[in-house]
């Protein structure tokens, strides 16, 4: 059993790591914020500067040039801001990932000092129920364990997919032209 110490201190623990999963979280939606405010006022200045390069224009054949050259990079430009954005929600996942994994190996912890206090406190005779128990608590930190496996091996993937669409997603873009 736990004695009230350790009950204390592990409320004491848990608000820590809620009160640092809040900020990181801040932090992941102010970094948001300023990308799109960065793209903001790109797109408004870009967009002035288009504007005026339109009514320069003498000729169709001018202004279907200018807008031809415009796809590349609003292409090149999407496909940052893009990675710009996977970058904070993956460096924001892979913060609270960290405190998830911490927390539940020290809840896998606890309950397997739990199970060992139980054990040597037990009846005699109990030791199959017991031996049942340490198996169950041993396949189910197994079954977990192959599953975060699993989550990161799918996140790897998609890391990699991403990064592969962002780099040909501009030479496709130029092809186009």
């Amino acid at each position: 059993m736990m004695t009230p110490e350790q009950i204390v201190a592990s409320h004491k623990a848990n608000v820590e790591t809620l009160f640092g999963l809040t900020a990181k979280a801040f932090e992941g939606v102010e970094k948001m914020v300023e990308l799109n405010l960065r793209v903001a006022k790109a797109a408004l200045d870009e967009s002035a500067n288009n504007t005026q390069a339109a009514l320069s224009v003498k000729d169709a054949q001018e202004l279907l040039s200018m807008q031809a050259n415009l796809f590349q990079p609003l292409a090149e430009k999407t496909a940052a801001y893009s990675r710009h954005l996977y970058d904070i929600a993956s460096g924001t996942n892979s913060e609270f990932t960290k405190a998830f994994e911490a927390q539940t190996a020290a809840a896998q912890k606890q309950f397997s000092n739990f199970v060992d206090s139980a054990a040597q406190n037990a009846p005699a005779g109990s030791e199959q129920a017991v031996a049942m128990m340490k198996g169950a608590v041993t396949a189910a930190n197994t079954a977990f364990e192959s599953v975060q496996k699993a989550v990161k091996q799918a996140t790897d993937l998609a890391e990699t997919n991403l990064a592969a669409v962002t780099q040909t997603a501009a030479p496709k873009a130029a092809k186009k032209k």
